[in-house]
């Protein structure tokens, strides 16, 4: 990764360079979103059961967790253009399969695929932003980070109006299957872009991937946050329980096998000397409880608006609008006052986020289906504030990590990030189904409400205490 700095590009192809890594950074936030509009559809149309809903999302996830920081370590082996490519190539052919799915177990093995594809994609991303801009005076950095956030929010606004058009439209006949076939000629284009414009770095030698450090950490995180999705239809049975506790078990393990592979004088999956980085691994813990609380929202807000309030996906889609413009706002915004105020602005951000999700549960209770876009307001506060968070998150995280790491660092913010995904989508959903079926659905939003609400109050402490960490 260092040897892109060796051989810099001059500063104009720097900004096409990041437009690129941003463009596929797009286009994965859009696939997280456009899904989850389109997922009561595809419910409907493959017979899939509860847990095959939240597989269709969480093994995705998994997937992208399991593999990512082995993403982030091929990119700093092999350079992070020809990963970048494999991976861009990958997401775009596993895309056109989960199109092609015929069945619920087809689509969640289709899944799987694209996200192990995305994994080696997106920890380039943030490795090509954090190298490229890493010599630069601070507001140039500050504005690249800014792009980054900014792309998120509109990934977020895209996705749910694209899923919500596409599936309303009902292109050719494609219903839900166009929201991923969408990601093939985007997909291609950005292959096309990088492969002429991405700076070659040649193989660092010496150097090799820890393939049973990678099987390790797979098989750990499957078995912790595999039986999340599954727990409810197998109810909660004693084997459940063994499989995570296995998993958890196995997590401990990973890291003195790499350690002794460090020993050896070997390349471990992960720098183990980011572990010794007390602000790097505080922050890792706020991201986990800020994005524990992300995707899962938007899973319950969607299954409660079409499934309870009856809203077709374009509306559905159009209530969220609101709330993805409210982020890029904040987004900018974020950018600017971080350079003075640092993470004051992250902890403002989970405030507002707070405020926005009681003002939301007190909409929820007030509104019917006819008064339903009156739950816009309250999610573009609630959005604000997630944009105040997640625009500097990864800049403020990172800020610790040496060049050298630049790949595994954000091959582990990124395994991070899918792993809190992934268990929120698993915990949270699981309590959504759980209480719908014993009480009613405003009940089960309720108190999926309160689950966000604890774990973005999580996130703040974690801010705080990496804040002290970064004074000292």
């Amino acid at each position: 990764m260092h040897q892109i700095v060796a051989n810099p590009v001059d500063s104009t192809r720097r900004w096409w360079v990041l437009a690129i890594v941003v463009a596929a950074q797009f286009m994965f936030g859009v696939d997280a979103f456009i899904v989850n509009v389109a997922i009561p559809t595809i419910a409907a149309e493959l017979r899939a059961s509860a847990a095959q809903i939240e597989a269709v999302i969480a093994v995705y996830l998994i997937g992208y967790a399991t593999l990512v920081i082995t993403g982030g370590r091929l990119g700093d082996i092999h350079g992070t253009r020809n990963t970048f490519l494999a991976g861009v190539l990958g997401f775009t052919l596993t895309s056109l399969w989960c199109g092609l799915a015929q069945s619920g177990p087809e689509l969640i093995l289709a899944r799987l695929a694209q996200g192990a594809t995305a994994a080696l994609m997106v920890p380039q991303v943030l490795a090509t932003i954090h190298v490229l801009f890493v010599d630069e005076e601070t507001r140039a950095r500050a504005r690249a980070f800014a792009v980054y956030g900014i792309v998120l929010g509109l990934a977020g606004a895209a996705g749910f109006l694209l899923g919500g058009l596409l599936v309303t439209m009902d292109l050719a006949g494609l219903g839900w299957r166009a929201v991923f076939f969408v990601n093939v000629p985007v997909g291609l284009v950005i292959t096309v872009a990088a492969w002429r414009l991405m700076p070659s770095v040649p193989r660092r030698p010496g150097t090799r991937l820890d393939i049973p450090g990678a099987l390790v950490l797979f098989a750990g995180l499957l078995g912790l946050i595999g039986p999340l999705l599954f727990g409810h239809e197998l109810h909660w049975a004693l084997s459940v329980w063994l499989a995570m506790a296995a998993g958890a078990a196995v997590i401990p393990g990973f890291v003195r096998l790499e350690r002794r592979v460090a020993l050896r004088g070997g390349m471990p999956l992960i720098d183990l000397a980011l572990l010794a980085d007390a602000a790097f691994m505080r922050g890792l813990c706020a991201v986990f409880f800020f994005f524990f609380a992300n995707l899962s929202f938007y899973l319950v807000m969607t299954l409660f608006m079409q499934n309870t309030l009856h809203m077709p996906p374009l509306r559905a889609g159009f209530i969220f609008v609101p709330l993805a413009l409210a982020f890029v706002v904040a987004s900018r915004h974020s950018g600017m006052r971080s350079r003075h105020r640092g993470t004051l602005v992250l902890i403002e951000g989970c405030v507002v986020q707070v405020i926005g999700l009681a003002a939301l549960a007190a909409t929820v209770l007030a509104v019917n289906a006819s008064s339903a876009s009156l739950l816009a307001v309250p999610l573009a506060v609630f959005g604000y504030g997630q944009g105040l968070v997640m625009a500097p998150l990864s800049s403020a995280v990172l800020s610790t990590v040496q060049t050298s790491s630049a790949g595994a660092g954000s091959g582990m913010y990124g395994t991070t990030t899918q792993i809190a995904n992934a268990a929120g989508v698993a915990a949270i959903g699981a309590v959504y189904f759980a209480v719908q079926s014993e009480a009613s659905a405003v009940i089960a939003l309720l108190a999926s409400f309160a689950l966000c609400v604890l774990s973005v109050a999580a996130c703040a402490g974690f801010l705080l205490w990496m804040r002290r960490a970064g004074a000292a």
